[in-house]
């Protein structure tokens, strides 16, 4: 097993200053709210850019540490390649990998066989199955929904499945597709991929715009569901109660637009709103406060630059009707699937947002006050892994899982 520690003291002096700040958009913002710590934050590398903040706190904000003596175990090293990780209500772990399976761990790092009886899943590229979530009535249903890459007629497509996990927990029974983000496309980047059940018991999903230039616009477009969040019943169906759209032929399933490749998604503890993290190109990784039937700007606004060094479209940070992100980092970190915390085991994580971090091979702790990020924290920076997914136990441990195969429980000491 591999273990670290984190001890820190208590910054001498550090206080939050709270002072009025000027409202960006119903996105971003409070009209009033807390200041971002002072001093420096944890990243120090140069950015890729020059551009300038809309908002102080929005980028870079000050750093934070855990007072608490925390422990981090990998407590299982054989997964293949895990990709979404929830937590069943006995206190095991379901989780997904990338290749199509499916796999219950215990909570001291014993992994199942192999769940069958999943559609078959595109694992090109960036494709597979990818996140999952457990019905709220999974104790009495065992109903269990996920999204993966599926191959259709056109090329792949980011799609919605459910299934009942069987008792003795070896299949999942009655399989059936209920959603498919139009238009199929033939590439393996960019699908987006989390779910999760918003507080009326309908399905919120992530879907990515699919990488290349040819489908970067549709990110834009009311009539595509890629670079979306969408809001579906537990059948596939729109969900009642969406925002309406203008434009043509405007999806009935959409709740926000405008995002390139949205991997993260997690609904705050206390105020129920939704928060989602995307993938930015070379910068501008984004977090976002939804704001139901909003717009949020890709690629039209961007805090990044193509890989190449060019500049996206007009090099604009900012346009009336399109909304800011609440934070964003240059360099990228690769924020992947995030989770709010809930318990009261390390209280003074209590509503802090974890965010695994691929490129940035750490797990991003957010403290967020009335909407804004006001300090930052880089936990597991010294394992050097991709971490996909975050997920909290039923335990008020931390569980991730990681692109090299490993599951990490994060508890105090």
């Amino acid at each position: 097993m591999m273990k670290f520690k984190l001890y820190s003291s208590l910054v001498a002096g550090a206080m939050l200053i709270f002072s009025s700040c000027s409202k960006v958009s119903d996105g971003g913002v409070e009209e009033t709210g807390p200041e971002p710590a002072p001093g420096p934050g944890v990243e120090t590398s140069a950015p890729n850019t020059n551009y300038k903040p809309a908002f102080s706190g929005q980028t870079r904000v000050g750093k934070v540490a855990t007072t608490t003596a925390i422990k981090g175990t990998a407590i299982a090293t054989t997964l293949s390649s895990p990709w979404g990780i929830t937590a069943l209500p006995d206190g095991r772990l379901l989780i997904t990998e990338k290749g199509g399976t499916m796999r219950i761990a215990t909570t001291t790092g014993t992994i199942s066989a192999a769940i069958t009886g999943l559609p078959a899943v595109n694992a090109s590229g960036q494709g597979g199955l990818l996140g999952l979530c457990i019905d709220p009535q999974f104790s009495t249903n065992r109903m269990v929904y996920w999204v993966f890459s599926l191959s259709s007629t056109g090329g792949n497509q980011t799609a919605v499945a459910k299934g009942r996990l069987a008792d003795n927990e070896k299949t999942i029974e009655n399989a059936t597709i209920i959603y498919r983000a139009n238009p199929a496309y033939n590439g393996t980047l960019h699908y987006g991929g989390r779910i999760l059940f918003d507080r009326n018991g309908n399905l919120l999903v992530s879907t990515g715009e699919r990488s290349d230039l040819a489908t970067r616009p549709l990110a834009q477009s009311v009539s595509a569901a890629l670079g979306k969040i969408v809001r579906i019943t537990t059948s596939g169906a729109a969900a009642a109660g969406n925002p309406t759209f203008s434009g043509s032929g405007a999806l009935p399933e959409l709740y926000s637009i405008g995002h390139r490749n949205p991997q993260g998604l997690a609904i705050h503890p206390t105020s129920g709103d939704l928060w989602q993290s995307e993938h930015g190109p070379r910068g501008g990784d984004e977090l976002n406060r939804i704001v139901p039937g909003s717009n949020y700007g890709w690629p039209t606004i961007t805090y990044g630059i193509e890989y190449s060094g060019a500049a996206i479209g007009s090099a604009i940070q900012q346009q009336d009707g399109l909304q800011q992100p609440a934070y964003y980092w240059d360099p990228v970190i690769s924020p992947s699937g995030m989770t709010f915390y809930k318990g009261n085991r390390v209280p003074e994580w209590q509503n802090n947002l974890f965010i695994g971090s691929l490129s940035g091979t750490h797990i991003a702790r957010l403290v967020i006050e009335n909407n804004r990020v006001i300090s930052e924290e880089r936990l597991l920076s010294s394992e050097g892994q991709r971490f996909r997914d975050i997920a909290q136990g039923t335990d008020e441990a931390l569980y991730a899982i990681t692109d090299g195969g490993r599951l990490y429980k994060i508890d105090k000491q």
